[in-house]
């Protein structure tokens, strides 16, 4: 203890006495530990971290597959058989439904994530309420009168934290509803759910061709996925061999919640994780060439140390104690850094980031951090430590008598650090061109839509299904277009159940009729005909008016819009895109052709489509436009519960949405309008591949910033322990240039050896970036050969300065010292 004790004190001693070197040396890993760090919180949080519930490994999330092995969500009647017959679980539950709703009855109307959910979930989550109860076994049926399960933060919020729920009553799709609980604080599964309804008041569907739910379940004990997934397979095949096509499972799928939740970010986490492991790995090389000159100048005071007597172990420890007095100081400076990178990365992470709202330096990322500096500590002592210790006594004390020359060994070592230095930074930077490259791609193409001067009014409705309902909800939407076109500077106001590049448009099977076939009579015999029939197609389906096609600037490519002809009770009409018109009717002109879409909404009258307009990018830009049916909301108002209207002006944004938010409240109070902008909309649809690649460019920045720090250390140090050596040549003859260019071909060499070994690297590890690229190669050769050529240019910056000082050389006064 006295000897680590005196160890610490000698260090701190030279740590103070070399300050210059002890920041800059403490920054670099602070930048390195930091990062790391950061992105470890969000790994940790997302991927790492149980989920907050009762042994979470045993919860599953399940999903029927059907012939093509794609997963789709469980029908009634699937899950009643699984559930029966199963012995794998504790218990199984359904979860879906409503999505964003508008509900009253509180303060004031709000928008609130609403789930209704089947009789096993809470037990099956293991939560109960902290105040009030659970669903009563008489209020689990159809038809039972409405309750309903609160969150905690909304009651506090939204209900005053009101102890007397009797008291409480909810506006939920037109119905008043009993809050007869209150969950745990934090207890906001799924999708950010506030508000939970038993799923048994809604009807129970026959249909094992209608996949509307979600399903999770809990194993039992000392059951595996895989010993239960057996089971289900079994189950799945006897439903799939009794009902025949009826039915389209043929067997069911089954992953661990967490993994369910965080499948579609895993990818791009290790990704990132595998990135800021690279800066890491190069801000601990350039601490490594800092000390490797701190020691070559200190390589007098350890020769005369060893020849008194110091055993090269306790050379070894000194070395090793102050790398950690080094690698605590940048943890320590690092956990403060990571504090605002995991702010920032919260705020640039895409809105569906899972579990997002959890992501904070917790003791298990304070570990980390505290396990990785003492890993950095350990590496860096020893590296200097058998660096600095492995000389000759006799021949450094001769050498440093007699010269200033460094080491062939010492060169030798700090150009390898600094080759693998660039290696490690063309991986980098190779993974940040491709993916720049692909958001330029992205960018270039053409949506189908404008965005410019567009905002969006989204509007959470209730459902209507009685006629006078759909009436009321028709002349709603009819004033609030008036309205809404009566604003200065509103060219044209229009509205859809969907909009593109949000949530994705609802999708089904429709089938062709032929002249004369008369329309099915209930949705009974429009499945029996859809499963005996070759005339079928497969389009999104989209409730819309013509303004909301002239807003967004997408054209009428054949056919009539829809127009004051298409009421209520006219004869159904629909537009379709581009895409289904190629799908369906290749070579032939489909308007005036008829379908049957009712199963999207149960109205069974068939559409006639009058019209084709330009095919629009839904999902994401980078998918291409799937075929798409439009029919006229004015013939079908049970499809605008999710309404969002769609207004072209010159106005400002912000006094337009100002007038909106007026008018709606002005028509209904209790409808809470939500406000975008096309253009964010739009940039909000890239966010997800502008923070990839945010990320990765700042890391390949900032490892492109180390290494050239780092070669131009080591040029620079070389430089100057060669200084007699230049004097002598100049002495003999040498011209400036000829030491520039030998100095500069010194560099030169290094990094093009670290350039090739990267771009080997690169080239083995681009492939896990396709998933990531669009319309772009993994081995793109533009993109490699501009990040080559961007590196040799850096480079030639960092040589020619220490280069351009050994060729000023004077040798009087180079060789006065020899």
């Amino acid at each position: 203890m006295e000897n680590l004790l005196r160890d610490i004190r000698y260090g701190w001693r030279m740590l103070r006495k070399s300050r210059g070197f002890a920041v800059i040396a403490i920054l670099t890993l602070a930048l390195g530990i930091g990062a790391t760090t950061a992105i470890f919180s969000v790994a940790y949080s997302v991927l790492l971290r149980p989920l907050p519930y009762e042994k979470p490994n045993q919860i599953v999330r399940l999903w029927e597959l059907n012939a093509r092995r794609h997963p789709v969500n469980f029908t009634d009647p699937n899950f009643d058989d699984i559930r029966s017959a199963n012995h794998s679980f504790e218990a199984l539950a359904e979860y879906g439904g409503y999505g964003t709703e508008s509900v009253s009855g509180g303060s004031e109307p709000v928008r609130v994530e609403v789930v209704s959910v089947s009789r096993d979930f809470f037990p099956l989550m293991r939560v109960v309420p902290v105040l009030g109860r659970g669903f009563a076994p008489e209020e689990q049926h159809f038809g039972a009168a409405p309750v309903a399960l609160v969150g905690q933060e909304f009651w506090r919020e939204f209900l005053g934290s009101n102890p007397d729920l009797s008291s409480l009553k909810l506006n939920l799709e037109g119905k008043a509803v009993s809050v007869v609980g209150v969950l745990p604080a934090g207890f906001r599964f799924p999708d950010s759910a506030q508000v939970w309804v038993p799923r048994e008041l809604y009807e129970h569907y026959s249909s094992r061709t209608a996949h509307n739910w979600r399903v999770i379940g809990r194993l039992r004990d000392g059951i595996t996925p895989e010993k239960a997934h057996a089971e289900l397979a079994t189950i799945a095949r006897a439903i799939k061999h009794q009902y025949g096509q009826d039915a389209d499972i043929t067997d069911v799928s089954l992953v661990r919640l967490q993994d369910a939740l965080t499948a579609q970010v895993r990818p791009a986490l290790w990704i990132l994780l595998g990135a800021v492991g690279f800066l890491l790995l190069i801000a601990c090389a350039n601490v490594v060439n800092l000390l490797l000159a701190q020691a070559a100048s200190r390589s007098r005071e350890l020769a005369l140390r060893t020849a008194i007597g110091a055993a090269r172990g306790r050379l070894v420890r000194q070395f090793l104690t102050e790398g950690l007095l080094l690698s605590l100081a940048g943890g320590v400076a690092g956990v403060v850094a990571a504090q605002w990178g995991v702010a920032a990365l919260v705020r640039m992470a895409p809105p569906d980031l899972p579990l997002g709202s959890d992501v904070s330096i917790s003791l298990p990322v304070l570990g980390f951090s505290f396990g990785l500096s003492m890993m950095i500590a350990v590496g860096l002592g020893m590296s200097n430590a058998l660096q600095a210790t492995s000389a000759n006594v006799q021949q450094a004390l001769v050498e440093h008598g007699r010269s200033q020359t460094i080491s062939p060994q010492g060169q030798r070592l700090g150009r390898i650090i600094v080759g693998g230095q660039i290696a490690v930074t063309i991986l980098l930077l190779t993974g940040a061109g491709l993916l720049g490259r692909s958001l330029l791609r992205v960018l270039a193409v053409d949506p189908g839509f404008r965005t410019e001067n567009i905002v969006a009014v989204d509007l959470a409705l209730q459902s209507v299904d009685q006629d006078s309902e759909k009436i009321r909800r028709l002349q709603f939407l009819e004033n609030l277009f008036g309205k809404l076109r009566a604003i200065p500077g509103v060219q044209e106001v229009g509205g859809a159940g969907e909009l593109p590049l949000t949530e994705g448009l609802s999708d089904g099977t429709f089938l062709e009729m032929t002249p004369g076939e008369q329309p099915p009579k209930s949705m009974e015999e429009f499945a029996e005909w859809m499963h005996n029939t070759p005339r079928i197609g497969y389009a999104d389906y989209d409730a819309t008016s013509t303004g909301y096609f002239r807003a967004l600037g997408i054209p009428l490519i054949r056919g009539r819009w829809f127009d004051e002809r298409d009421t209520i009770d006219a004869p159904h009409v629909a537009l379709i895109n581009q895409a289904l018109a190629r799908d369906k009717w290749p070579g032939r002109d489909p308007v005036g052709r008829t379908i049957e879409f009712g199963n999207m909404d149960g109205d069974l009258r068939p559409l006639t489509i009058v019209g084709v307009v330009g095919d629009v990018r839904e999902q994401n830009l980078e998918k291409p436009p799937q075929p798409a049916v439009y029919v006229d909301y004015r013939q079908h108002p049970q499809s605008t519960a999710h309404f969002t209207v769609v207004v072209q002006s010159e106005t400002s944004p912000i006094t337009l949405m100002r007038a909106a938010r007026q008018i709606v409240r002005e028509l209904d109070p209790n409808v809470p309008p939500a406000f975008d902008t096309f253009e964010h909309v739009y940039s909000t649809s890239l966010r997800a591949r502008r923070f990839n690649l945010s990320l990765v460019g700042v890391f390949a920045g900032t490892a492109l910033l180390l290494a050239m720090t780092g070669l131009y250390g080591v040029m620079a140090f070389a430089v100057s322990r060669r200084t007699g050596e230049f004097g002598v040549r100049v002495a003999l003859g040498a011209s400036t240039g000829n030491i520039l260019r030998m100095v500069i071909l010194q560099g030169l060499r290094t990094t093009l050896v670290g350039a090739v070994i990267g771009l080997l690297g690169a080239l083995a590890l681009s492939r896990t970036l396709e998933s990531f690229l669009f319309g772009l190669s993994a081995y793109d050769p533009l993109t490699l050969a501009s990040v080559v050529g961007l590196l040799i240019t850096v480079a030639l910056v960092a040589c020619y300065v220490p280069a351009r000082r050994a060729a000023k050389v004077d040798p009087l006064v180079a060789l006065r010292y020899e």
